[in-house]
This record gives structure tokens, C-alpha cells and sequence, in this order.
């Protein structure tokens, strides 16, 4: 602690990515990274522009990339929010959204960066269960209350929710706003994006890190109604006009005009997820159903923390937990055919296969 820090910095518990070594090459499986280069029209793009325009300041509204997105899901510009990566989106989106007078709602086991906000913003969060097998339980979501928070899958668990299940919970509490996270949808999910002009109460978050192998250029967006999108306007306009940078805005909106090649290389993910989770099935390993660019996996005979510290000595990475409930499970990015094949060998080695 440092006597310069003032109280809400002090009490704060920062999130945690996954670690990024640097003392040898590894085998990367942790931080969920899309194992296939982003379009070759977004390389391209970005060289193009990184001329001597970079003088001037970048569109704060985005314009272009938010005409793109728009036009790819029939909705207007005014639909839509741009941001500094889905994870800048989401703290706007507490602090634009939520109020500690009500509490909002996310799940025991998900994405632990929800905490964090909320400690952030002060608020009072209502913790949700997970049901044994890891699944939303949309019934205790439908409880009024000041918001809703829930990722499409989930993670770490890599579980979807129905659109049905997700129309439920909008139509609970009309009064509140319900946050949508499809950070990683485009690798097996359904999008709730079109139902934006249904529910006004909906905000869909979605990112360009995962689907686009963009996670180094740190773009995201929000879709939403008018009112939800111009709430966020202007808590980012008091906060920072030009969160977008010029090259990330060229780079984004050639992703997003060349879905198809993203879709091409999610598919290849797919079917790799689909081998892996075979082959360790195989060697005992039970798997939640995953319909994102990562497996959850534990062992009923080996202990995952174990597992996790010998993969590492292996130059293999993978995410561990030390949380409860997921203790014993391990989190498994989805790389290349030949990143997961090392993955399976290590793995019978150490399982004595």
C-alpha cells in the first residue's frame, strides 16, 4: 500500500490477465489469442495509412468503422458504440449503467473482470450460482434488480446461453439494462445483436480480439439502443474524446468489411476444438461444452493446479484458476492443429498414456 493512493485505489483487487513469460518460447494456450493472422487486407490497410496523417487526431465518433458495423447488421450508426477494446466497453457500460442504490447481477463462475468494475464504480454486485453443470440459471436472472451481466458463452467455461433464455431475462425487468458479452460468439454461439431494436434495455458487446485476431490493436463495440449508445458517448467524451487511435480504426473497419476470411479461420478453430476435445476424452478428461475458441477440462485422477505447473515446465501454457468450484479445472485455448497436438502428448505423458 502507498499513503499516495486514496481509499477506492487502496481497497481495489485489479484483475489479472494471463501471464505472458518471456524467459523462453512457449507453447501459448492461456490467453485465448486467435492462433491464425488477422486478414491480409488489415495488414494492409494499417500500412497504408501509417503516413503523415498521423499528425492529426483520429475520428473521436468513429464514423466509418461505425458504418460498417452497422451496415454488416442492418442497424443504423446510432446503434452503435466504439471503443478501446470490449474490456474499455464494459467499465463504460457499469459506470454508464449501473448504480450502487441497486445491485446488478452476474454469475459466480465467469469472467472476473465483472468484480472488478464493480468494485470500481462502487457498486453492490448480486452474485448468481452457476447450476452444477456450469450452466446460467435464467430463472434467478429474471429477479428485479439493477442490471445484468452475462457472457455468450461464458467464461471460463466456454458454455452458451439460448436467445430464448437471453429474451427472458430482457423481459424480467424492462427497466434495467442487460449486458450481453460475445466476446467469443463468432466460434460456435448465437448473436443477439438483431434483437437491439426489440429491446431497448439490451447492450451486445463484442470485440475484434478473439473473431478477427485483432487483440493487438484493442478495438470493441457496443450495440445497442439510441439512448444506451449516447449514454455512452457521454461518459467517454468526459472521460477521453479519441480512445481510438487512427491505425486501429483503418484496421478495424478492413476486419470488419472481410468477415468472411475471420469466418474461414474461425471454422478452422472450430473443427481443431473439436479434434482436441476427442483426444482428451480419450485420456479421461471430462469437458464442458464449449461453443467458444476455448476448452475447461478437468481430470477425475489429477489434480489441474498439478497439471498446470508440469505443462508449464513443458513450454506449454494453459490458464489455471485458483478459485472455487473451478479449482480443478484448466483452461485450454484453441491453437493450431500442431500447438494442440504437443498439448496431447505432453498430456499423455504426464497422464502415463
Amino acid at each position: 500500500m502507498s499513503k499516495y493512493w486514496n481509499e477506492r485505489v487502496q481497497r481495489l483487487e485489479p484483475y489479472v490477465p494471463g501471464e505472458q513469460p518471456k524467459d523462453k518460447k512457449y507453447v501459448k494456450l492461456n490467453t485465448n489469442e486467435n492462433p491464425y493472422p488477422p486478414s491480409p487486407k488489415v495488414i494492409r490497410a494499417i500500412k497504408e495509412a501509417a503516413d503523415d496523417r498521423l499528425r492529426l487526431y483520429p475520428d473521436p465518433e468513429a464514423e466509418q468503422l461505425r458504418a460498417a458495423l452497422a451496415d454488416h447488421y442492418h442497424l443504423s450508426p446510432a446503434h452503435v458504440f466504439i471503443g478501446n477494446g470490449s474490456d474499455e466497453v464494459l467499465a463504460f457500460s457499469f459506470m454508464s449503467f449501473f448504480s450502487p442504490e441497486k445491485p446488478v447481477m452476474f454469475a459466480d463462475i465467469t469472467y472476473s473482470f465483472y468484480k472488478v468494475y464493480a468494485d470500481l464504480c462502487a457498486l453492490r454486485p448480486e452474485i448468481i450460482p452457476l447450476d452444477e453443470a456450469f450452466r446460467i440459471p435464467v430463472q434467478d436472472f429474471c429477479r428485479p434488480g439493477g442490471g445484468v451481466v452475462i457472457p455468450n458463452p461464458n467464461a471460463p467455461t466456454g458454455r452458451g446461453i439460448t436467445t430464448e433464455s437471453i429474451r427472458k431475462i430482457l423481459e424480467a425487468d424492462p427497466d434495467r439494462v442487460v449486458i450481453i458479452d460475445e466476446a467469443y460468439v463468432n466460434f460456435g454461439g448465437t448473436s443477439v445483436v438483431p434483437l437491439v431494436k426489440e429491446y431497448p434495455n439490451l447492450l451486445v458487446v463484442q470485440t475484434l480480439s478473439k473473431f478477427c485476431a485483432l487483440a493487438g490493436i484493442r478495438v470493441g463495440f457496443a450495440f445497442g439502443s439510441p439512448e444506451l449508445i449516447d449514454g455512452l458517448n457521454r461518459l467517454k467524451n468526459s472521460i477521453n474524446s479519441y480512445t481510438i487511435d487512427r491505425l486501429a480504426l483503418t484496421g478495424a473497419r478492413a476486419a470488419v468489411e472481410d468477415l468472411s476470411y475471420s469466418r474461414h479461420m474461425a471454422e478452422r478453430v472450430i473443427t481443431t476444438r473439436e479434434q482436441a476435445e476427442r483426444s482428451l476424452r480419450e485420456l479421461g478428461f471430462q469437458i464442458i461444452p464449449s461453443e467458444s475458441n476455448f476448452i475447461f477440462i478437468t481430470h477425475p485422477d489429477y489434480e489441474a493446479e498439478q497439471l498446470f505447473n508440469q505443462l508449464k515446465q513443458k513450454g506449454i501454457l494453459v490458464r489455471y484458476f485458483h478459485q472455487p468450484r473451478i479449482s480443478n479445472y484448466l483452461r485450454v485455448t484453441i491453437g493450431t492443429d500442431n500447438e494442440m497436438n504437443q498439448l496431447i502428448a505432453a498430456m499423455k505423458k504426464l497422464l502415463n498414456h
